[in-house]
């Protein structure tokens, strides 16, 4: 497998960010079930421009992360791990035994309920915790591991990006969309013609958000589709697609995803927490993220294997498998972001954001303990 350098910076970008992350989660959590919690809620509800701080981050710099992860992939598919058939089918089967598997789970507890439309919850990976844990065994972690998780939690994000798209839009305001996908259109005619001017392309992409903002479609779908329109070129250093993917990295790592976590993690617990473990919509979500998600993975990938679709590459064994799968079930950034797509009442979306963090604390334990264990047998 080849070892590059923007891979190398996205992983590193990623496995810092995740600590950064955890403190921000941490920081928040204690803020918000403090003698200073009215006061930390109320900066995430100060209006600009007509509209809260937490609306901008949400639609708005989420928009940039999710441009980040386009561009990722679009690399992934023309010169990295998914630009050949048989290894791209290692990490697409297990992605898509990782959202299969963990939204039926949660279809069994909450089919015909109030909660169904919470299906999408469990179905995401967070790529900066699942790297960040991975990265915590240091150079013992083979690179074809790295990589495989890397390619999953991509496609786990676009997998995410489509559920959003097709379940999660409500009201639909076609002029708008039209003219959004319009501009979209005109960027890659731009990108066919060649025109490699980066500022023409942000010019757009900031003219395809407003639009898609107001068309009833989630802004930041506007991400994915910049991707896509930005020219790759070659993929090498001098072209306009590396470059800007590699500014992304240190402000998504290290502001936009931190800024995500403190406001959304602004979660107050109350002494009767416990009981939430009960609801139709927890089981799911815990389930779903701590169990799902690794049957998903092995199950997918070990049916892809016996059909001889692809093989397990060097460095990887069904034991190391099984400890990503774990890691997968790590759902926090994209699971919190769904959860507020999915409900509308305040008290179910803070009840779901508990949950998913026991479930990704959960599930980062398990995958760290097998992991460690792995590599520790194998000494």
């Amino acid at each position: 497998m080849k070892r590059t350098k923007l891979f190398l910076s996205f992983f590193n970008s990623e496995k810092a960010g995740g600590l950064v992350m955890l403190l921000c989660t941490i920081l928040s959590l204690l803020l918000a079930n403090s003698i200073y919690s009215e006061g930390y809620n109320s900066i995430w509800h100060f209006t600009i421009a007509r509209h809260p701080i937490e609306y901008w981050i949400n639609d708005g710099l989420m928009a940039i992360f999710f441009l980040l992860i386009g561009l990722e992939l679009e690399r992934e598919l023309y010169i990295g791990e998914l630009s050949k058939i048989k290894d791209a089918i290692l990490p697409l089967s297990g992605a898509a035994g990782g959202m299969i598997i963990p939204a039926i789970i949660y279809i069994l507890f909450n089919n015909n309920t109030p909660f169904q439309m919470g299906f999408g919850i469990p179905m995401a990976t967070d790529i900066a915790f699942a790297i960040g844990i991975l990265s915590l065994l240091g150079n013992r972690i083979p690179l074809s591991l790295k990589i495989f998780l890397t390619a999953l939690a991509v496609i786990d994000d676009l997998g995410a990006i489509l559920m959003i798209a097709l379940f999660y839009t409500k009201t639909i305001y076609f002029l708008n969309l039209a003219i959004s996908l319009g501009v979209f259109g005109l960027l890659l005619v731009l990108n066919r013609l060649k025109v490699t001017n980066l500022l023409l392309y942000l010019i757009g992409g900031v003219i395809m958000w407003y639009f898609m903002l107001n068309s009833g479609v989630h802004a930041t779908i506007t991400g994915i589709l910049l991707a896509f329109a930005i020219p790759f070129g070659d993929g090498k250093e001098k072209s306009i697609s590396y470059k800007l993917q590699s500014w992304l990295h240190y402000p998504v790592a290290f502001v936009i995803i931190p800024l995500f976590a403190l406001c959304n993690t602004a979660i107050t617990i109350g002494n009767d927490w416990l009981h939430i473990i009960s609801e139709p919509y927890s089981l799911g979500i815990l389930f779903g993220l701590t169990l799902g998600k690794p049957i998903g993975i092995i199950s997918f990938v070990y049916i892809a294997i016996k059909l001889k679709l692809t093989n397990l590459p060097k460095g990887i064994n069904w034991s190391k498998l099984a400890a990503v799968g774990f890691l997968g079930g790590i759902g926090f950034t994209m699971s919190i972001f769904i959860t507020l797509l999915a409900f509308d009442s305040i008290l179910v979306i803070n009840n779901s954001k508990i949950i998913i963090l026991i479930a990704s604390l959960i599930s980062g334990v398990i995958g760290y303990i097998l992991l460690s264990r792995n590599f520790k047998s194998a000494k």
